[in-house]
């Protein structure tokens, strides 16, 4: 019997970027230095250490910001996004993509982020990158902070540790509502947003060195950012009643190793984990598990008169989340063989094939972490981040073949089309990165998940050139029937 796969009227094909994965251009038109600008080149660190790869120290800081060139810091020059959006984006209307998600760099509107008043150069880029994008027939989704924040925050407020950082970030949120409030109809407060625990600095712009309890510090910059994004909630309804702003988690999930209680032990509890933070911002208290976590790890959080009432009163719209693979969790992993994943590493999974980063590939994963998501908080979600990176090899003839990403996105996508005949709802789907960008956790460029191959190394080297890869041909003709 044969099935044919269609999705609802109205779904949100798309692509994703981040601004600082892409836009380049990082000391042009009064932007400020943001914490992405400092992310060393770390090619020649293992893909699987995590730890090296997302480590800071104030020297390694110290030294980011005395050094003003772009060589040893890829994320600085992007692939100059900021200068070849147009082209960019009359390719992805070419391709046919109904949404793209990106981010506002929030150095380029409040440079160090403390000002009173907004950088109106900034503002005009992000008026022009939009405008660009209605033009194609893309509708905007923006993300209001995806690993970035000023450094002047870094190092005069101590990152999200500070409660001002609030009234700052809320400052900045209010901005960019009015300012593009005819613009938008789709935001996302906080990429990842559970990811502080793995990477506190490039989420919370804490500098573990200068924190005598890191874990305590995080836990309450976490917090902060849960207000941030309720204040955002609201501010969103009120200046832009049309529009829908939700919350992003890293999909993190775990399997049992074996059907040991223990191991299932193990997994429940890093699934259960992995979604404290929705539990917080979709329904809008902190759950009694993670309570006794920080009664256990003797963690308090601070919080302000009216703080439980504004996490309750201003929940996300919807939930927006990343998958790229699945985890194996295990009571006892000594001598087990590990391998790699988003921002995070596990026991090997032997069912499943591995991808040139040693990620594994699990389509069915998809399904259930739909399907997980949805029974338990019944609000639409969207994936806004779905891709393989690998390395992709230019022909002769400059057509690129990668039967490998068309193969993962099919599979991935066929999962999709289950969960919504599961009864699951999808609001729409974006690849990552639909164009070459900068690696996020190792800052390469041979990291490749685009559909468009963009002319340049690890090094900076190349001609920036654009060109269609196989993949951006299918991905074509998959909207254009709708997923058929």
């Amino acid at each position: 019997m044969t099935t044919t796969r269609t999705f609802p009227e109205g779904f949100l094909w798309g692509g994703a970027i981040a601004a600082n994965q892409a836009e380049g251009a990082w000391n042009v038109a009064g932007k400020g230095i943001s914490t992405a600008d400092t992310a060393m080149n770390k090619k020649n660190i293992s893909k699987s250490d995590y730890k090296k790869q997302n480590a800071v120290s104030s020297e390694q800081l110290a030294a980011a910001l005395e050094d003003q060139s772009t060589v040893n810091y890829p994320k600085r020059r992007g692939i100059d996004f900021y200068h070849r959006y147009p082209e960019d984006l009359a390719l992805m209307g070419e391709m046919g993509i109904k949404t793209l998600r990106t981010s506002i760099a929030w150095t380029r509107i409040f440079p160090n982020g403390n000002e009173t008043q907004p950088n109106e150069e900034g503002l005009l880029f992000y008026d022009r990158l939009l405008d660009e994008m209605i033009k194609n027939g893309i509708e905007p989704l923006v993300t209001l902070s995806h690993y970035e924040m000023p450094m002047y925050l870094v190092d005069h407020y101590g990152g999200w540790t500070s409660r001002e950082v609030v009234d700052i970030f809320v400052r900045f949120t209010t901005t960019v509502f009015n300012r593009y409030k005819d613009k938008v109809k789709y935001w996302i407060t906080f990429n990842e947003i559970d990811g502080i625990v793995r990477h506190p600095f490039t989420n919370g712009g804490i500098v573990p060195d200068r924190f005598e309890n890191v874990e305590q510090a995080v836990y309450q910059a976490l917090h902060h950012q849960f207000i941030a994004s309720a204040y955002a909630v609201k501010l969103c309804h009120e200046i832009i009643p049309d529009a829908q702003i939700g919350c992003m988690l890293t999909s993190l999930l775990h399997y049992p190793h074996t059907c040991n209680p223990l191991d299932v032990l193990a997994a429940h509890k890093n699934n259960q984990f992995n979604l404290f933070f929705t539990d917080v911002q979709v329904r809008g208290t902190y759950p009694g598990y993670i309570e006794r976590y920080f009664r256990e790890q003797g963690i308090t959080i601070e919080k302000a008169e009216g703080d439980s009432d504004l996490l309750k009163e201003y929940t996300a719209d919807f939930i927006s989340f990343s998958y790229y693979n699945s985890f194996v969790a295990s009571a006892d992993s000594e001598g087990l063989e590990t391998v790699s994943g988003n921002t995070m590493g596990g026991v090997k999974n032997p069912y499943l094939p591995v991808s040139d980063w040693g990620w594994q590939i699990d389509p069915i994963g998809l399904r259930l972490a739909l399907n997980h998501l949805y029974s338990r908080y019944q609000v639409p979600l969207f994936i806004v981040e779905n891709g393989l990176g690998a390395y992709d090899n230019v022909e002769e003839d400059g057509t690129i073949s990668d039967p490998y990403r068309i193969e993962y996105l099919r599979s991935h996508i066929e999962q999709m089309h289950e969960a919504l005949l599961d009864g699951v709802e999808i609001m729409g789907y974006t690849v990552w990165g639909i164009i070459d960008l900068i690696s996020y956790s190792s800052s390469e460029m041979e990291k490749r998940y685009g559909l468009i191959h963009v002319d340049q190394d690890n090094d900076g080297n190349g001609t920036l050139e654009r060109r269609r890869k196989e993949s951006f041909f299918w991905y074509q003709n998959l909207i254009s029937n709708n997923g058929l």
